[in-house]
């Protein structure tokens, strides 16, 4: 799995820009109407789901492949149910993005704890990991929260989640430039 996130950070450092992206046009939009959250967000799933495909097929998966699919078939799933039902309320559209988070988090401390065996400095997985699932649970406490504080949750999730990957996505760049532990 090591091998395979360091000759491919590119992939983790474009899931963190998409994040952050998708983070700002949310802080940049506070009044956006529902239907078009739920639009964005579902892009922004589309695009996360696509590229943990992209990570778990590029040709060097090895025995954790099946981590980034099933990462990829939630994020995939996630925004066909935000495309194909776009009139849902805004607590189903929390609930969803909670345990899109929780599932997403869940994934990520699993895989950090697989290269902590591996290389030091796997914290950043892990963060991101616990952000993601600490945002999921705020958002199933506090479901009935105004829209415009759940806009600026997102955006806060989103940018903090995609830092994270960002850093995670150049740390796997300084050991594919480095001697890689067989």
């Amino acid at each position: 799995m090591l091998r395979l996130m360091a000759r491919h950070w590119w992939l983790l450092v474009l899931r963190g820009v998409c994040a952050i992206m998708f983070g700002v046009l949310a802080w940049t939009w506070p009044g956006v109407t529902l239907h078009v959250l739920v639009l964005l967000w579902g892009a922004y799933a589309l695009v996360d789901g696509v590229l943990g495909f992209a990570a778990a097929f590029s040709g060097n998966a090895g025995e954790s492949w099946w981590v980034l699919v099933f990462e990829g078939i939630v994020g995939v799933i996630a925004a066909a149910a935000a495309f194909f039902f776009p009139g849902v309320t805004a607590v189903v559209l929390l609930v969803m993005i909670a345990f899109w988070a929780i599932v997403t988090g869940v994934l990520e401390i699993a895989a950090a704890i697989r290269l902590r065996k591996e290389i030091e400095g796997e914290l950043w997985l892990a963060l991101a990991g616990a952000g993601s699932i600490l945002f999921g649970v705020v958002l199933l406490a506090r479901p009935a929260i105004g829209a415009l504080a759940v806009v600026w949750m997102i955006g806060f999730y989103a940018v903090m989640f995609g830092g994270l990957l960002i850093a995670l996505g150049f740390r796997m760049r300084a050991l594919k430039n480095a001697a890689l532990p067989t």
